[in-house]
């Protein structure tokens, strides 16, 4: 069964950067570096491409060949990466247009000079349970004047205010929406921009819904800002994480799986990766064999396995980051998540990863695991049988504690 869920991701890489100068000559502003290694939209694809997305489109303008030199054709994980370059300026809407043939009925679309730290499944989670043209992400700002605001009438967009209006806190478009692509049809002349041409006209129809959310953002537009992200993203990227048994998720005897399709979970389960999401962490499922830890299929019913895994979590507005196989033991496995996450870093394909494992850790039904964690100097918490959504608060409460009062080692029967 394969499940109805967003795939595709278009990200806007083609304005101008007028406001930071000289450090947009050579460069198109998202691929400004952060870090020696490291540009602004490797942070962005690194974010959509984690949360499932596996069809990215970039839609690029000014100095468009450099963006098609870096990413066109390159795999991000299990995400293809393609280009669009307009043949000349035709506003953020009419990038779209120049790539109607390949945009997908239905997409994420970002901005790839802002970051926000959402959940972007959840995002598309709220287009997916309405019959609306679109969703927008929305966080409240202390002083808007540099974005404009938006008005909300309950979960209804039907306005938006231009910059400089309005004082005080306010709702401000983060540049993270899901739409139809039939907007497209909407664009009547060139150059056409999505924020001042179609949102406006989607909003007085009522056709936008507005998501409030909560989580970093940062738009780098100006020579402040840039500095800013500068400072505090790479502590942001380097996420604690939180390695799962598979055993732990879902039932082990999959014998069924080749007829059904259809993953069955343990109780807590799909609860339990969106707390993890909210909580910024990257999920990591793990076992022993490349299908389960007690019945072993092909390696492509193991793939096909984990596909259905993180279809259906996406289906309910949360994501896995990875699958990782552990062949020998625990804590070569997690030395073999290290080296991956060291080599990508040296490739420039991952920004922070995993230089240690401050904050992390394992949650199993393995007793091997539990004394690996304990040699990698990480918590592990041992889990049995019951609700993993209760067992898993209770390990966020022992992670909580002081590391002289935290065990670090929890057993529920």
């Amino acid at each position: 069964m394969r499940l109805d869920i967003i795939r595709q991701a278009c990200i806007l890489v083609g304005g101008r950067g007028t406001r930071l100068g000289h450090l947009t000559r050579l460069v198109p502003k998202p691929l400004i570096h952060i870090d020696e290694n490291t540009a602004f939209l490797d942070i962005v694809i690194d974010q959509v491409a984690r949360q499932g997305f596996d069809d990215i489109v970039l839609l690029a303008g000014h100095l468009g060949h450099l963006v098609r030199e870096r990413y066109d054709h390159r795999h991000y994980g299990s995400a293809r990466l393609h280009v669009i370059v307009e043949r000349e300026p035709s506003g953020t809407a009419g990038a779209l247009a120049a790539a109607q043939e390949i945009i997908a009925p239905q997409f994420l679309l970002l901005n790839g000079d802002t970051y926000a730290d959402i959940d972007l499944r959840a995002l598309s989670l709220e287009w997916m349970t309405s019959d609306l043209d679109g969703v927008i992400a929305l966080q409240v700002i202390d002083d808007p004047s540099r974005y404009g605001a938006v008005v909300l009438d309950q979960d209804r967009v039907v306005g938006f205010l231009e910059k400089g209006q309005g004082t005080g806190p306010a709702l401000v478009n983060i540049g993270a929406y899901v739409l139809r692509k039939s907007i497209v049809n909407r664009i009547h002349s060139f150059p056409c921009s999505l924020e001042a041409d179609i949102l406006p006209s989607l909003a007085r129809e009522r056709r936008l819904k507005g998501k409030v959310c909560d989580g970093y953002f940062i738009d780098i537009g100006v020579p402040q800002s840039l500095e800013q992200a500068r400072r505090e993203l790479p502590a942001l990227m380097r996420r604690r994480v939180a390695f799962l048994r598979q055993d732990c998720l879902i039932r082990a005897d999959q014998g069924n799986y080749h007829q059904s399709r259809q993953v069955e979970w343990i109780r807590g389960a799909p609860e339990s990766i969106r707390r993890l999401n909210d909580l910024g962490c990257r999920v990591i499922v793990v076992s022993n064999l490349p299908c389960g830890d007690r019945q072993c299929f092909d390696e492509q019913s193991a793939d096909d396995l984990h596909r259905s895994m993180h279809e259906q979590s996406a289906a309910l507005g949360s994501f896995i980051d990875a699958f990782q196989y552990w062949p020998h033991g625990s804590e070569a496995g997690i030395q073999t998540r290290q080296r991956d996450f060291d080599r990508k870093i040296d490739q420039g394909m991952i920004f922070g990863g995993l230089k240690d494992f401050s904050g992390s850790f394992i949650i199993s039904d393995k007793q091997i695991d539990i004394e690996a964690a304990k040699r990698m100097g990480i918590p592990g918490y041992l889990f049995d049988e019951g609700d993993l959504a209760v067992f898993l608060e209770e390990c966020l409460a022992d992670l909580a504690k002081p590391k002289a009062q935290s065990p670090g080692h929890m057993i529920v029967r």
